[in-house]
């Protein structure tokens, strides 16, 4: 019998908990990489048994599904893909810094349809199924409730593609000069996908992006959307794979930064 979406969270859930279990017991090596090279084989010592222990977890609940490694994270017009990054924020973790989580989603005809983020170090897991709500350790979560933008604490980030994007290294720069001056703080605190799980949990009341990123994004907009952020691309548009920019706000803070950010 085929799992619903909603019931799909479950395994999902403990297959990010398991990854966090083995993570979190890797002897990593003492201070920062050297070197990229270095960088790149601790990066893989960690990913690929992470990854493998997904694989090994989810791979018999949907045998037809494709990897999104399989197909360097280019969506598929059709059927169904698990956009899973098994150490999301592995720069942070390979810096001995708490900014890390396992993120794992399942994309539907290019749209989520499941996710599940987890924060070993935090002990929180944040869930959502289309249609089914947002949730942190099973309570709903609640966003900002502020409704000026002097007082809000907005996140932002980078894709790791940004150096092919130009124009989006420019919009990051305009928009925080833009924005900086208006609001109470802006911070980049980690992984993209915890932020925007943060924004909808009320913790931040905000987050924007410049730059193409769907690997990073599709999850985190599925939990923002529904925990009942506005979520658009940086022209106001409802946000969809492919987009060249990402804002996940309360509404009526959300008006005030993309006003801001086109101004």
């Amino acid at each position: 019998m085929s799992l619903t979406d909603c019931q799909l969270l479950k395994p999902m859930t403990e297959a990010a908990h398991a990854v966090g279990v083995l993570l979190r017991a890797l002897d990593l090596p003492s201070g920062p990489a050297r070197d990229r090279d270095e960088l790149l084989h601790r990066f893989a010592a960690v990913d690929e048994p992470a990854l493998a222990l997904l694989r090994e977890r989810l791979g018999p609940l949907l045998p037809g599904a494709v990897w999104a490694d399989e197909l360097d994270v280019r969506l598929p017009e059709h059927g169904e893909m698990w956009v899973a990054d098994a150490v999301d924020g592995a720069v942070q973790l390979l810096q001995g810094l708490p900014q890390w989580c396992v993120s794992l989603t399942l994309v539907r005809e290019r749209r989520a349809v499941a996710t599940v983020l987890h924060n070993p170090l935090l002990g929180e897991t944040c869930t959502a199924a289309f249609g089914g709500g947002a949730r942190r350790d099973g309570r709903l979560m609640r966003p900002s409730v502020k409704r000026s933008l002097d007082a809000a604490l907005l996140g932002t980030s980078q894709p790791p593609g940004v150096a092919r994007e130009p124009e989006a290294v420019r919009g990051a720069g305009r928009s925080l000069s833009a924005l900086l001056p208006k609001v109470g703080a802006v911070r980049n605190l980690g992984a993209t996908s915890w932020q925007i799980a943060d924004t909808a949990a009320g913790r931040l009341d905000g987050f924007w992006q410049y730059g193409t990123d769907d690997a990073n994004l599709m999850g985190p907009a599925l939990i923002a959307a529904e925990a009942g952020l506005a979520v658009t691309d940086l022209a106001g548009r409802p946000w969809r794979a492919g987009a060249d920019g990402f804002l996940a706000a309360p509404r009526p803070l959300h008006s005030l930064v993309l006003a801001t950010i086109r101004d």
